[in-house]
Parts: structure tokens; sequence; C-alpha cells
């Protein structure tokens, strides 16, 4: 029961650090888009950026609904190379408190995809 709570909790704060995130790099206002364009190409920031919004919905939908319930692992799984990339290219930058963020992201994301794949799926809808 506790190791659910804990799952859940950790599936709802990362939906919505990804969602606002990947919001972020497709919506980006004026003075932000400006600095990200001297930072990330704009093809691989739309391609986070759709990743992320789409791994924040994988996260939590799938479960609530109990429709494709598998998918809620895949969607932590594969936001695992995405946040290892962004720990290393915040350490790489100098930016150490940036790197912490990402690194406890990615603790949570892989504590996600392990327990609801092995410890505690989400069991899928049946037909009544």
């Amino acid at each position: 029961m506790a190791m659910n709570v804990l799952l859940w909790v950790f599936q709802v704060l990362l939906a919505a650090a990804f969602l606002a995130h990947g919001l972020m790099f497709l919506f980006p206002g004026p003075e932000l888009e400006a600095l990200m364009n001297a930072s990330i190409a704009r093809p691989l920031r739309y391609f986070l950026g759709v990743a992320e919004v789409a791994a924040g919905i994988g996260l939590v939908v799938p479960g609530l609904t109990r429709i494709a319930p598998w998918l809620v692992p895949l969607a932590a799984a594969g936001l695992v190379p995405i946040m290892v990339g962004a720990t290393v290219l915040h350490i790489a930058r100098a930016e150490y408190g940036s790197s912490v963020t990402t690194a406890i992201l990615l603790l949570m994301i892989v504590v996600v995809a392990w327990g609801r794949w092995r410890v505690r799926p989400i069991a899928p809808r049946t037909r009544a």
C-alpha cells in the first residue's frame, strides 16, 4: 500500500514538472526564447518539449484510466535518457544546482519505472 502511494505521488509530481517544462520549451516567452535559442537548437527544443509533454501525460493518464497501464513504466523509462543528458549538460556547464535537480528527477523516474514495471504494476481495466 505504501509503495503504491509513493509511486502515485512521484507520478503526479513528475507529470506536473514535465508538463510545465515541456510546455515552456514549446511556448516560451520572448525573453526566454532568445535565451534558449542561444543555448539549444530549436528542433531539439521542440523535440524535448513534445517528449516531455507526452511523458507527463503518460505518467498519469494510463494509470488513472487503467487503459494500457503498461504505458506508465514506458513513459518513465523514456524520460531516462533525456534526464541523463540534462544532468550531464548541467554538470558540463557548471550549473550544479540544476544538475542536482535533474539527478533527483532522474532518481524519481527510475523508481516509477521500476516500481510500475516490477513492484506494483497497475492492473488493466477488466470488462464487467
